[in-house]
């Protein structure tokens, strides 16, 4: 059984051979092969030249055998971009919006119109990659939730207390609704030519989840990506992250999504052990753990993998994006065990 099977499968809660393997992000920055590509091109450019992006998304499969599905390089800001909000990154770390959504007049200036067209470096590299893959491996593509989107728009980056944007949701609902809307009208169009140009399912990032005042998750946040999943997710399933947002499994369980991907912070028995259970679950090895020792690694690997024991509609997962960090013999250990516990 290859690894686009394995995915398929596990998706599907059917039997696998082995428990299926991907990383949350791997857009590679622990690997000198990428580090040596990005001494040469900024950020930007490799996710806006497909010849680039692909090589960087396939960088990863080359290395680690074991990997099942590559995963797109890019980031979730393209959408903002599209929409008619450059961003780039700050210095001392963090993403920079060139400018705010301030007044009213800032969200007039937001359109969707010609978002595919604008976006077309990205498709032009899926079908690339796709067919570099060929039928061995899974490819998915990814995008931020409404939400997450909508919190460096309104914030102007990244933020430690998201106060614009609370207060934007308090005092002015209409304009986060209007901007909420427009966001998730850009994701559906993005996310059904994704399908389109080849993935075999897509992840929404609902990074920022945690800073809704839980009163508001389902307004501010879930009720979008709900309305994204039932126009696309009849082509294509989708993964649901949401760090930091356990507390709200059932809601999670709503969306329709086909994966829940939960973060190093959750038991993953309180998912894959509810009865009736229709949905997979991705997770959840703390990424900190793969810039230690090696038999650190095999030893945390092999109790996740017990503590899942023979349950199907796993897939094995960081609990959040890889470490720059990471050591290369540390992430050979930790594949090494997954493939030799088998599934």
């Amino acid at each position: 059984m290859n690894g686009y099977q394995r995915i398929e499968k596990a998706i599907a809660l059917e039997a696998v051979d082995r428990t299926p393997i991907w990383f949350m992000r791997q857009a590679g920055r622990y690997l000198p092969e990428y580090r040596e590509l990005k001494s040469r091109y900024d950020f930007r450019t490799m996710v806006q030249t497909p010849d680039l992006a692909t090589e960087v998304t396939l960088q990863p499969i080359k290395r680690f055998h074991q990997i099942d599905a590559a995963i797109l390089f890019s980031d979730i800001l393209v959408i903002p971009e599209a929409l008619g909000m450059d961003y780039d990154f700050r210095e001392g770390g963090g993403i920079e919006m060139d400018w705010s959504l301030n007044t009213e007049s800032d969200f007039n200036k937001l359109s969707v119109d010609a978002v595919e067209e604008k976006l077309d470096y990205v498709f032009r590299a899926i079908a690339q990659i796709r067919g570099e893959l060929g039928t061995e491996k899974a490819l998915l593509g990814f995008g931020g939730s409404p939400w997450t989107l909508a919190t460096y728009m309104v914030e102007g980056g990244s933020s430690k207390d998201f106060s614009k944007v609370k207060s934007l949701g308090f005092e002015r609902p209409d304009l986060l609704a209007k901007l909420l809307f427009l966001l998730s009208e850009a994701l559906i169009r993005y996310f059904r030519r994704m399908q389109e140009s080849g993935v075999q399912a897509i992840q929404i990032f609902d990074s920022w989840g945690s800073a809704c005042p839980g009163v508001y998750y389902e307004d501010w946040s879930l009720k979008w990506i709900r309305r994204i999943i039932d126009e696309v997710g009849q082509r294509v399933p989708f993964i649901l992250f949401s760090k930091g947002m356990g507390a709200y499994r059932d809601e999670w369980i709503s969306t329709g999504a086909k994966v829940i991907s939960l973060d190093s912070s959750l038991r993953l028995s309180d998912f894959t052990q509810l009865p009736n259970r229709k949905f997979a679950v991705q997770g959840n090895l703390d990424p900190a753990l793969l810039s230690l020792d090696p038999e650190v690694v095999r030893k945390a690997t092999r109790e996740l993998l017990q503590a899942v024991g023979p349950t199907r509609g796993h897939i094995f997962n960081l609990g959040h994006g890889i470490m720059p960090t990471a050591r290369l013999e540390s992430v050979e250990a930790m594949l090494e065990t997954v493939e030799d516990c088998g599934a």
